[in-house]
C-alpha cells in the first residue's frame, strides 16, 4: 500500500512550499473542464496561463487527480523547463517529450504511461473528480530527462521552487458517451 506522501498532490510533497503566490488560469476552465479536453472526446490539453514570477528561470506543471481510485493521485500531465519568459501553454500542446515549437520544454509520463497530456476520464457515474493544475516557478532549469515520471520531477523540484499556484477544474462523465 502506498505511503501517505505518495498519495499527496505535488504541492503537498514539496518542502517549503506553503504560499500560493502564483496565479494559474485558463480561458476554458471555469469550474468544469470542457468535454473536448476529456478522454471521452478529443483529449486535447487546455490553454494554461500563470502570473510571471520575478527571478524565475523556468516553470514546471503537474496535473493530478486525487479522486482517482488508483494510482492515487492519477498523473494527467507533467511538463518542465518551460522558459522563464513564458507564462502560458497553448491549447492542444503536442504529446511529445520535446515540443520543437516550445524551446526547452520537456514533458514526461502520465499515469497511463504515455508522454504528454492525458485528459480527464473518470468512471461513468463517479461524482466529479478534481483536477489540480499545479504550476511552479523555479530558480533554475531542472536536470531531468525528457520522459521522466512525476516522482523524478518532484525530487528535482525540491529546493528550487520560488512560487507555486494551482487551478482546480472538475470533470464528471454521467453517462456512457455515444459513438
Amino acid at each position: 500500500m502506498p505511503t501517505q506522501p505518495e498519495r499527496s498532490l505535488a504541492l503537498q510533497r514539496l518542502d517549503g512550499v506553503r504560499a500560493f503566490s502564483l496565479t494559474v488560469s485558463s480561458p476554458s476552465i471555469h469550474g468544469a473542464i470542457p468535454r473536448k479536453q476529456s478522454e471521452y472526446a478529443d483529449g486535447i490539453s487546455p490553454e494554461i496561463a500563470w502570473s510571471r514570477v520575478e527571478g524565475a528561470k523556468s516553470y514546471a506543471l503537474i496535473l493530478e487527480d486525487p479522486d482517482a481510485k488508483s494510482p492515487k493521485p492519477f498523473v494527467h500531465w507533467i511538463a518542465w523547463n518551460i522558459p522563464g519568459g513564458v507564462t502560458s501553454l497553448p491549447e492542444g500542446l503536442e504529446d511529445r517529450e520535446r515540443v520543437p515549437e516550445r524551446e526547452g520544454l520537456l514533458q514526461g509520463k502520465n499515469g497511463r504511461g504515455s508522454v504528454g497530456y492525458f485528459g480527464p476520464r473518470p468512471p461513468v457515474g463517479d461524482p466529479p473528480h478534481h483536477y489540480h493544475f499545479q504550476v511552479f516557478a523555479l530558480d533554475d532549469e531542472l536536470d531531468v530527462s525528457a520522459g521522466a515520471d512525476r516522482d523524478e520531477l518532484i525530487e528535482a523540484l525540491q529546493g528550487h521552487v520560488l512560487a507555486a499556484g494551482q487551478l482546480v477544474g472538475t470533470y464528471q462523465q454521467e453517462t456512457e458517451p455515444s459513438s
